[in-house]
């Protein structure tokens, strides 16, 4: 009898001990791919950090810290040098070298179909040269001070298991063999992604031994996974859900300021545009958002303020550029357009278009927070103005393929910086796109302004600090003023756990398991 109530106690203890070691995490947005160089999208990149691993880390506030490269330098103008990591293995247990730095550089540039490619922070790399197997040197044809932070943002994978590997291939497990803190287990596209703990890392192991990410962008399911227990944490808390959250004693709340900005891009660039329209619904002869007068008009239609206090319910902040106040390159003076319906209709008229014009605002339904309702109040605030607006929602995967074919005139998109600092967005949706230079790589609306272009140009090939932010000062002011996108609000980061664990909540909105981490009661 006594033998069998200690087998009883001792497989309690082992399934309480096995329970503690594991956890279930919901996301707000849904993962893509595991291939870390199809789409430069949060959700997949969160996900990529699990697995993979970068040169260069960053911390809660994207401040760069060693990761695979314990050090970098540049060594003159053209030549940046990275010390890799020695000892470190990837999961096969094969090593890491710089061999696999410079397959994973130039990988970036091959993936096909890529709806988002990485191109942009890769492109200024001309040549890989490995120095032995722990040193590689990253030349560029002018000087690149964003060199480090640029490659921060590329998962190193493993030149053995990648080789011929097509995005299929990391989906299946097959070729998503990295160095990071987790073991890729099973991916289910748009429902779980489960990782086992590498107990090979290199670094600090994580607490928990095994993990699920939940794939649930629907606002109430992600809730009430959380109060059912079904899982342990919660991104992006719904904003009709914070209050009662924050008051409950069996959960705690973590929360920052984002780095992401959800803006509006505008077809400014082809002559006729698929969604815009007369009143009459039929197709115009010339297309009004290349018209900056309209574009601003458009701008001075939309009621910020209304958009955080209503729409959000307090958790965001206006917006009127790229980066919040404080980040390295945001321009003082720049501010959130006022809500001015009158002045938006007068410059409508000067324009040319006093009774206003028909539009279709495209958006996601399960990417940002609250992203279709926001899209319906921009949709009403443009009509108040004689811009008859109509809103077609979708799913985000369906949303972010006809994004990038530019099936759209006008949608509703969120930017992540995840270097930090404002070359990201700049580079990536106001710079004239060129596959060739990389640049404009998520420029859905081909807004093109040469000059700022060549603003751009010049901060990047600027080594001092001080310089290179006044020119992406300028370079921000030039397209803010010209309206190359119009900026509605900054979210609020927020995670929700229950009661025992805790959260170290980051600016750029990923969500590590990782990152979590029990506290005593």
């Amino acid at each position: 009898m006594a033998l069998r109530f200690l087998v009883a106690v001792l497989v309690l203890v082992f399934a309480v001990c096995s329970h503690a070691q594991q956890i279930a995490i919901g996301l707000g947005g849904d993962v893509t791919s595991i291939d870390p160089h199809y789409h430069n999208l949060t959700p997949n990149n969160n996900i990529a950090d699990h697995i993979f691993g970068t040169l260069v880390q960053k911390d809660e506030r994207q401040r760069p810290k060693p990761g695979l490269a314990e050090s970098w330098r540049p060594i003159d103008d053209l030549t940046w040098e990275f010390k890799l990591r020695k000892g470190v293995k990837f999961h096969d247990g094969s090593d890491f070298t710089a061999e696999d730095v410079a397959f994973s550089i130039e990988r970036t540039g091959k993936v096909v179909a890529s709806p988002g490619p990485f191109t942009i922070y890769t492109k200024q790399v001309t040549e890989s040269v490995i120095v032995d197997p722990w040193t590689i040197r990253l030349k560029s044809s002018a000087p690149y001070p964003n060199m480090a932070i640029d490659i921060s943002t590329v998962q190193i994978v493993s030149k053995k298991a990648a080789a011929n590997a097509t995005t299929d291939d990391f989906n299946s497990g097959k070729a998503a063999i990295g160095a990071g803190p987790y073991k890729l287990v099973r991916y289910v596209r748009g429902d779980r992604i489960e990782l086992a703990r590498n107990d090979a890392y290199w670094g600090p192991k994580p607490h928990w031994q095994h993990v699920t990410f939940r794939v649930l962008t629907s606002d109430p399911s992600r809730v009430a996974a959380l109060l059912a227990g079904d899982v342990q944490a919660i991104e992006n808390i719904p904003t009709a859900d914070m209050a009662r959250l924050a008051k409950d004693p069996n959960f705690a709340i973590f929360r920052t300021v984002s780095n992401r900005v959800i803006y509006l891009h505008m077809d400014s660039n082809r002559d006729n545009s698929p969604f815009v329209t007369d009143k009459a619904g039929k197709p115009m002869q010339r297309n009004p958002l290349k018209d900056a007068r309209v574009r601003h008009a458009m701008s001075k239609a939309i009621n910020r303020a209304a958009i955080v206090d209503r729409v959000m319910e307090g958790l965001a902040i206006p917006a009127g550029q790229l980066l919040p106040d404080g980040m390295f390159g945001t321009n003082p003076n720049v501010k959130p357009d006022a809500y001015d319906p009158d002045g938006a209709k007068k410059l409508l008229a000067e324009a040319g278009y006093p009774d206003g014009f028909g539009l279709t605002i495209h958006t996601p339904n399960n990417r940002y927070v609250n992203d279709e309702q926001i899209a319906q109040a921009v949709a009403q605030m443009l009509t108040r103005v004689g811009i008859q607006t109509k809103v077609e929602a979708m799913p985000s995967n369906i949303f972010f393929s006809r994004g990038s074919k530019l099936d759209f005139s006008f949608m509703l998109v969120g930017w992540g910086a995840d270097t930090g600092e404002v070359s990201s967005p700049l580079k990536s949706l106001l710079a004239t796109y060129s596959k060739e230079k990389g640049m404009g790589a998520a420029n859905r609306g081909r807004y093109s302004n040469p000059k700022m272009d060549a603003v751009l140009a010049q901060a990047l090939a600027t080594v001092d600090d001080g310089k290179r932010e006044k020119l992406l000062q300028q370079a921000v002011e030039i397209a803010m003023t010209d309206v190359g996108v119009i900026t509605t609000h900054f979210q609020v980061n927020t995670w929700a756990v229950r009661k025992g664990i805790a959260y170290t909540p980051r600016t750029d909105e990923r969500t590590h398991a990782f990152g979590f981490v029990p506290v005593k009661q």
